[in-house]
């Protein structure tokens, strides 16, 4: 083999090394963004009402509309959760800006303490932004013992800025849907141990 051939292959070797490299980094870089987008989505998600995320707030509205929307409620469990988990009333029919409270119930089925956690959504989508949620048992997670049964009261209102809103403003009808999801129980924060004092220096 000739010393310029042999230069050649080494020359080839390492531009397909360069070029494994940076597609490596290529790979790697693009899974982290992945994993950030995860919570950047679901923020976003939650401030804008994007994919019927409802909105979570702190008081009641002070503005009633007389114009009335009503509010249809669903509810699914998922496989590995042996619960029954229905509401009280399928349907109601409010003011705009009206706070109301509902409730759904959830009965676990099996002989041992199970746990949830719900994820929810409304449809039509575009109402999602206007859904205003005070209290809601989807905010933490839920423990049922063996056969409990446990009301689960949601306060909410439709933000009177729907009416206003291109997209929403002909709404007349609205869906609040949750699904309950096998959840692993949140082990609490072990205590800190205090530092032991050491005799020689008392």
């Amino acid at each position: 083999m000739s010393a310029n051939q042999n230069g050649t292959d080494k020359a080839k070797n390492g531009a397909n090394m360069r070029i494994v490299i940076a597609c490596s980094a290529f790979v790697l870089s693009m899974v982290g963004v992945s994993f950030a987008a995860v919570p950047l989505y679901q923020l976003f998600c939650q401030v804008t009402g994007y994919g019927g995320t409802t909105q979570r707030v702190e008081q009641m509205s002070e503005t009633i509309l007389d114009r009335k929307i009503k509010v249809r409620f669903d509810a699914n469990v998922a496989g590995g959760l042996p619960w029954s988990f229905k509401p009280v009333d399928r349907e109601v029919e409010l003011r705009i800006g009206e706070t109301i409270q509902i409730s759904y119930t959830a009965e676990n089925k099996s002989d041992q303490p199970t746990y949830g956690q719900a994820t929810f959504n409304v449809t039509p989508m575009s109402a999602g932004a206007f859904f205003n949620k005070i209290q809601c048992f989807c905010f933490t997670e839920t423990e049922l013992k063996p056969g409990e049964t446990m009301d689960m009261p949601v306060v909410f209102f439709v933000d009177p800025a729907i009416v206003d809103d291109l997209d929403a403003k002909d709404v007349t009808t609205i869906t609040l849907s949750y699904t309950f999801f096998p959840h692993a129980p949140e082990k609490p924060v072990a205590a800190v141990a205090e530092p032991v004092q050491d005799s020689n220096t008392l």
